[in-house]
């Protein structure tokens, strides 16, 4: 956990624009679930202003402030719980080369007492109940947690230290807190105002001018607060037994789902006499980025392991096609072991060990394919035909992500199937945001623009995980998506469904360009799978094709899926009239071109949220959805745009100024730890998985995924 992360620098630009309390107040609020007291407030508008103004005055503006940061990776804060570190101040040691970490306490305390006479531990400050300690003893559990193997940097090699930063005080006033029987250590010195050119000395000591975000980065990553893509992390992992670095809830969640396993199914090697007829159901809730993938995706390697029967089963195209088309390419048995929720229609005899059901808000009223007849199609309940195949059922699902009114993945729906199938439900609920840069700031924000969750949405506030901007015209928002993506940067465009789409036209399979704003025409990614004229790839991995940059892509091939930069098209179909969002519906007429469509009316033209198939109510919750899945897609920045003026205007009131420079995530901005280009496919022949082969060169350390 933190609350925030800039550069001395930038901090003293947001909060010159009174923006960096609000911000902080706020994520305090979502972690903690209280308010910020006066006392942390003030703390924070005139300690970290005064901190922040020392290390610029040092030369060290570029060094990176942790605000309010835990010690340990699996640190849970609780309300009222005071493990939290103030600041911490990440650099690069100017002589060593490796990362530099100062733990800092900020106190804004003028004058102290004694409480005893024999001890400097307790305290007396004016003004506050109670004595205090020493904050230089607060700064020792810190550190000797920070410093261990759970500490951020687990056990590399860094240098820290720390200090208690009284930049009111006099060495006078607060003389009990530097005698000689004051606590000694590392972290245990006390700068005064007196003090403030020793102070400005020690940060020019402890931290090189330059290399600061690097090492920053380096923690983040670490913290599994920058995450690495589901699909490089799988690449990485072939081969192996571990997939992903699973933390806090979701190692839970696994462990969990194995022992559960260990108990209820029989040992393939020994089988049992009489077997456990007991059967388990779990389900696993969370917004987008909390894990949900990764755990699936580490307990079924971790079972196949084992020797278990498993399927990882979707209801997106566009998630399967991307894991088989750039990690399963060549190996046949990987690829057929992700299948789809409508291929148990008939159960497998016998029954998997062990179904994973991803994105479970995505479950069908019943099993249709396109594929099959229609007397072949599923006559019941399809949540009933996948608890039917096998012993164990994993669930993952989010509400708020379905985009289709025939998706009816609830968890009472899962529940009441359980029932009727006699199995006993487990169920998880997962919190902790890892998507989208790690800020849950952000993924809120998201949620209250959209009118998802209750709240009036507010300005953003830079965090230093996430950026957004928005772009006057489409032209701008596709350059800013083309340069990143050349410079190196993972990157797409999407937009809401709010254009005819024409599946590819003659034998030369032509994309037409549906998606026309004035005179920029792009089309969609292609309906198609096989690929199209100039090599356009199929809708199902147009999301990891390297040709995939030139198509737009819609909420139906893009949900599961990430990138670092995503610019985001809002169309006709979600407008802002008079302090409300106005949901529309589209028409087309005929265009000149046989077989192609234009918009007559603006508004959807998504063939499933047709007026006879959902009300108004559900039209505009499908919509808000389908937004809500766009706009958490990108892992480093968002670029909006939107057809109507004056939603246009209204979106660039709530995103805020971007001029901070050290705030925009480009590809040439990152530091080199932050530059994660998304890998090539693996080649054919990849061996035997789940174990690691004997005689394998050196692995890559396991990426912390989400």
């Amino acid at each position: 956990m933190l609350l925030l992360k800039l550069s001395a620098h930038d901090l003293l630009t947001l909060d010159s624009r009174d923006r960096m309390v609000p911000h902080l107040a706020a994520r305090w609020r979502h972690f903690r679930g209280t308010d910020a007291s006066e006392t942390e407030r003030f703390a924070w508008a005139e300690s970290l202003v005064s901190l922040a103004d020392d290390l610029v005055a040092a030369g060290r503006g570029n060094v990176e402030m942790v605000v309010e940061c835990a010690a340990t990776l699996d640190e849970e804060i609780c309300p009222g719980d005071p493990r939290l570190i103030d600041v911490v101040l990440v650099g690069q040691h100017p002589e060593r080369r490796v990362p530099s970490v100062q733990l800092v306490e900020l106190k804004r305390w003028s004058t102290v007492t004694r409480v005893e006479k024999e001890t400097a531990d307790l305290l007396h400050v004016p003004g506050m109940k109670g004595p205090k300690k020493h904050p230089t003893l607060q700064l020792a559990a810190s550190y000797e947690a920070f410093t261990s193997g759970r500490g951020p940097f687990q056990g590399e090699d860094f240098e820290c230290g720390g200090f208690a930063y009284l930049h009111v005080a006099t060495d006078e006033s607060v003389r009990t807190l530097m005698d000689i029987d004051a606590p000694a250590g590392a972290y245990a010195r006390v700068y005064t105002r007196d003090r403030r050119e020793q102070l400005l000395a020690d940060l020019r000591k402890h931290f090189a001018p330059d290399g600061s975000a690097s090492m920053a980065e380096r923690m983040l990553r670490n913290m599994g607060l920058r995450n690495t893509p589901l699909l490089d992390a799988m690449i990485w992992s072939r081969g192996t037994d571990t997939v992903f670095t699973l933390r806090g809830r979701q190692k839970q969640v696994a462990d969990q789902v194995l022992e559960t396993a260990s108990k209820v199914l029989p040992d393939p090697r020994r089988p049992a006499l009489v077997p456990d007829e007991r059967r388990v159901v779990f389900l696993v809730t969370g917004g987008a980025g909390t894990g949900k993938s990764a755990i699936g995706l580490q307990i079924k390697g971790e079972l196949e392991a084992q020797g278990r029967s498993v399927m990882y089963a979707s209801g997106s195209r566009a998630f399967n096609g991307a894991l088989q088309e750039h990690v399963g390419f060549g190996d046949r048995q990987f690829r057929e072991s992700f299948t789809y929720f409508s291929n148990f229609i008939t159960p497998p005899n016998p029954p998997l060990d062990v179904l994973i059901c991803d994105e479970a808000h995505r479950l069908r009223d019943r099993s249709t394919s396109q594929f099959r007849s229609r007397e072949e199609w599923g006559t019941g309940p399809q949540v009933d035909e996948l608890l039917a195949a096998s012993r164990l059922t994993v669930f993952f699902l989010d509400e708020g992500q379905s985009v289709r009114p025939n998706e009816v993945g609830t968890v009472e729906l899962i529940e009441d199937a359980a029932a009727r199938h006699r199995a006993v439900p487990v169920r998880y609920k997962l919190r902790e945001q890892f998507r989208c840069g790690g800020s849950d700031a952000y993924v809120r924000w998201v949620r209250t623009l959209l009118g998802v969750t209750d709240g009036e949405p507010d300005v953003w506030r830079p965090d230093g995980l996430m950026h957004i901007e928005v772009a006057d015209t489409p032209e701008e928002l596709e350059q800013i998506i083309r340069t990143e993506a050349l410079a190196g940067a993972s990157a797409r465009m999407v937009a809401g469904y709010c254009w005819p789409w024409t599946k590819p036209l003659g034998e030369e399979r032509r994309l037409e360009a549906d998606v026309r704003i004035g005179a920029w025409h792009r089309p969609w990614n292609a309906d198609s799978d096989s690929f199209c004229e100039n090599g356009a790839p199929p809708s199902r991995i147009w999301s990891v094709h390297e040709n995939g940059l030139d198509q737009i892509g819609c909420v139906y091939t893009a949900q599961g899926l990430e990138w670092d930069w995503c610019g985001v098209i809002m169309g006709d179909d979600m407008v802002r009239r008079d302090g409300a969002w106005v949901f529309r519906r589209g028409k087309g007429r005929k265009a000149d071109v046989p077989g192609v469509k234009r918009v007559a009316k603006p508004g959807s033209f998504d063939p499933k949220v047709k007026p006879r198939s959902v009300d108004d109510e559900e039209f505009a919750k499908l919509i808000r959805h389908a937004y809500h899945v766009l706009l958490t897609r990108a892992s480093r920045a968002t670029v909006l745009y939107s057809t109507d003026e004056e939603t246009r205007n209204y979106l660039k009131e709530l995103a805020g100024e971007v001029e901070i420079h050290g705030l925009r995530p480009t590809w040439e901005n990152l530091p080199v730890e932050a530059r994660s280009p998304l890998f090539a496919r693996p080649k054919r022949g990849r061996g035997k998985r789940g174990k690691q082969r004997k005689g394998a060169g050196p692995q890559r350390p396991d990426p912390t995924l989400f």
